[in-house]
This record gives C-alpha cells, sequence and structure tokens, in this order.
C-alpha cells in the first residue's frame, strides 16, 4: 500500500492537552527571538532534536540559535547548521544574552537545569523569570524519567518514547507540521532517532516510530547517506582503540553476564583518541552470547579529577537505576550514564559493588 493511501494519523500521539496546544501556538506565534539548548556533551538526540527544532523555528520566520553546553562528537559535524551552533564553555557572553533576551526557550532532550553541567545557573534563572511578563517562555521536550516539576512553563516528556525527536515527531504532527519539514529538519530528527536507539536496534519495536520515520522520508532524506555519515566515519586510531579495546580492556564478568572496560586520559593521548571516537564501543561486548550488561568508564577529559560512567545492557536490566543509585546518574533502562569525582579504580571497584547489588538480575 502506498504512503498515499495509509493512515498514519490513527497512531500518532497527541501529547498536549487542548490547553497547552493553544498556549504553545499563540507562544510560538508571538516570539520573534528563539533559543534552544540541550544537555550537557550533546550526543546525536540532544543535537538533533536542538538543530531540528532550530531549523523548523527559522522556516517560520523566527530569529533561532542554538547554544549547547560544550563540545560534541565529531561524527555529529555533518549535521545541517551545526555550525551555527554557540557553545557556551567558548562563547558564555553571547550564549547568555540570546538566552537572557529570547521570547521563547525550547529545552531540548533534559529534563532539569542540571542536565547542562555549567549552564544550571543561567537556565535556573530564566526558569525563575518565565513566569514574569516579558521574560522567556520556557518548553521542555524530553524522553527520560523524572522532568523536574518546576523547570520549564511547558513540559513535554515522554519517557516512553525512543528518542527525544521522536516527541518532537508527534509535537509536529498534532501543531498541523508534520507535513511541512525541509529536508534539514528531517536529517535531524531522524538522526536522533537512528542514534539513541543504535540505529533501530534496541528501544524501537513500537510501530508508530516508523510511521515517524515515514514522514521524514517523505520529504526525500536518504536514511542511507545519513546512516554512512554518521556511523563510517571512523579515523584509523578509532579502529585502532576498538581493538584495543575489545582485546586488551575488556574485562568480563562471567559470573554476572556482564562487561565492563576502562580507558584514562594518558591511553587517549598515547593512541591519539579525538572526540566521538569511543562513541558505540560500550555496546559492542553485547554481542556476546547471554552477554545482558556493558559498561565503559572513563576519566573524563574536560574534567579529569570525575570519572564518567556509560552502561548499556540488554532486555528488562534497568542499568537507568543502577546509574542513578550508584553513579549518580540516569537514562533509560537500556542505556544510561554517571559521573563521579574518583580515580578509575575506584570506579571500577564501584561499578563491581553495582553488579553484586544487583546479581538477581544479571545471572542466569
Amino acid at each position: 500500500m502506498s504512503l498515499k493511501n495509509r493512515n498514519f494519523v490513527a497512531d500518532m500521539d497527541k501529547i498536549l492537552n487542548e490547553q497547552q496546544l493553544l498556549l504553545l501556538k499563540d507562544k510560538i506565534a508571538q516570539a520573534q527571538r528563539v533559543t534552544c539548548v540541550c544537555h550537557v556533551s550533546p550526543d546525536g538526540d540532544a543535537l538533533g532534536s536542538t538543530l531540528g527544532i532550530a531549523a523548523w523555528m527559522k522556516r517560520l520566520g523566527k530569529e533561532c540559535r542554538a547554544v549547547v553546553p560544550n563540545r560534541y562528537p565529531d561524527f555529529l559535524l555533518s549535521l545541517p547548521n551545526v555550525q551555527e551552533i554557540v557553545r557556551y564553555d567558548n562563547h558564555t557572553a553571547e550564549a547568555e544574552q540570546l538566552l537572557m533576551h529570547s521570547d521563547l526557550i525550547w529545552v531540548c532532550d533534559m529534563n532539569a537545569p542540571s542536565r547542562a553541567l555549567g549552564m544550571e545557573q543561567i537556565l535556573s534563572t530564566c526558569n525563575e523569570l518565565a513566569t514574569s511578563e516579558g521574560a522567556p517562555f520556557m518548553v521542555m521536550v524530553d524522553h527520560h524519567l523524572e522532568p523536574d516539576a518546576n523547570f520549564c512553563n511547558i513540559r513535554i516528556s515522554r519517557p516512553e518514547m525512543c528518542a527525544t525527536c521522536e516527541v518532537l515527531c508527534h509535537l509536529l504532527w498534532q501543531l498541523g507540521e508534520i507535513g511541512q519539514l525541509s529536508k534539514h529538519e528531517a536529517t535531524c530528527l531522524y538522526v536522533g532517532m537512528m542514534t539513541d536507539t543504535g540505529a533501530f536496534t534496541y528501544a524501537s519495536n513500537r510501530a508508530v516510530i516508523y510511521e515517524c520515520i515515514s514522514h521524514l522520508l517523505a520529504t526525500g532524506i536518504d536514511k542511507d547517506k545519513i546512516y554512512r555519515k554518521i556511523f563510517w566515519t571512523y579515523t584509523p586510531n578509532r579502529m585502532r582503540l576498538i581493538g584495543y579495546m575489545l582485546y586488551v580492556k575488556m574485562q568480563n564478568l562471567t559470573e554476572y553476564n556482564t562487561t565492563f572496560m576502562t580507558l584514562t586520559n594518558e591511553e587517549r593521548a598515547h593512541l591519539g583518541i579525538k572526540n566521538g571516537d569511543t562513541e558505540g564501543i560500550v555496546n559492542m561486548p553485547l554481542q556476546i552470547q547471554d552477554m545482558r550488561l556493558s559498561a565503559f568508564i572513563s576519566e573524563d577529559t574536560e574534567h579529569p579529577e570525575f570519572v564518567k560512567f556509560s552502561l548499556r545492557s540488554v532486555g528488562d536490566f534497568p542499568c537507568n537505576e543502577m546509574s542513578a543509585r550508584f553513579f549518580n546518574g540516569g537514562g533509560h533502562k537500556n542505556a544510561s550514564g554517571g559521573r563521579l569525582q574518583c580515580t578509575i579504580d575506584e570506579a571500577v571497584e564501584l561499578f563491581k559493588k553495582a553488579v553484586r547489588e544487583y546479581s538477581h538480575l544479571l545471572k542466569g
């Protein structure tokens, strides 16, 4: 059956009630200056949703800029208009001016100001002013658990959806905008959904996801080319790193169907690793038969006194709960992260303790 004859509307979700919908339409119509922000160390969904909304706002004739807290992986440099991003860590004064003088602020792929490490204060200030006349109106679009109930004027939070970019597809449909998307908008939204599902290999069993994708493909984007630009941009050092991590650094906790790998900044320098080269390596051990949990534990490149945890799981193992309980983090059931001030050795011991605590869910 052709796309023209399919009724996609039936399964798309109305994610705003009528009052919220009318309010958002009014705020978008009135806004002239718009800013889009996302969480620290932006991934494909954070950057895709931020740039996707920015492109949408520009199509509507708005002045719109994207502001991100810090650096993002090099493999996302192919995203449309990425060169227009304002990095808060490099251009703090400009970023704060944009935020404070906005009519409308879109908060993408984050559920609280603390998720924008470095930008918490300015976002909290904007949020405190949000109910005042002439202050920025703030809209959260997110898919993480437990959104801050005091953050943003409108909170669009759908944890059951695979990505913030999927949430946006439903919002655009409800606003009557899904059929007006440009290729730039569709590319950004597709990248967000593709990267947050491991190219649709996890968290992607709901049929409506592919209805969203059909709308994006209808703009004429080339999904195969997008895939190659995101996933097939490895450097020689990235390939060597994969071999090193899997052959030398991977450690199996066989009793618990768990693996973990560690990486120090000294090793990064020795291997010539650039930003984004470690992306996705944490997923690879899950290809081992019966493996349920994989962790990538690494020194923070910008704050070496901190260690970052990246966790991936399969099936029903809740790595987000483990991250929240042990690593000051959170995320999704099968993909989460955290960050603690400690050494690599201390981080490994803590991870092993966490695994033992969750042994009843990992064994068997």
